[in-house]
């Protein structure tokens, strides 16, 4: 699986946690452990939607706020341009 997560993220620069669990068919918390590996070895980065989403409201679903990219420096991504619609 963590090659599909590689292969995933390579061929689409950047996805959000629940994008990445749905392509692997496997819970949020599963991918983000699995995520975790690659973010050890300096392969992914992990980021929010939006500055707002740093705040924590709780009222987004957390597997659509973190993004994840491949590479260290991965550009902004429309993900990343997105206006929190409940602040």
């Amino acid at each position: 699986m963590l090659a599909d997560i590689r292969a995933y993220l390579q061929e689409r620069g950047q996805a959000t946690l629940a994008d990445i669990a749905r392509h692997l068919d496997v819970t949020p918390e599963l991918a983000r452990e699995m995520l975790a590996l690659w973010i050890r070895k300096g392969k992914v980065q992990r980021m929010v939607a939006t500055p707002s989403c740093v705040t924590r409201c709780s009222q987004c679903d957390p597997a659509t706020t973190e993004i994840y990219a491949w590479g260290k420096a991965a550009p902004p991504d429309a993900f990343l341009q997105q206006k929190c619609s409940l602040s």
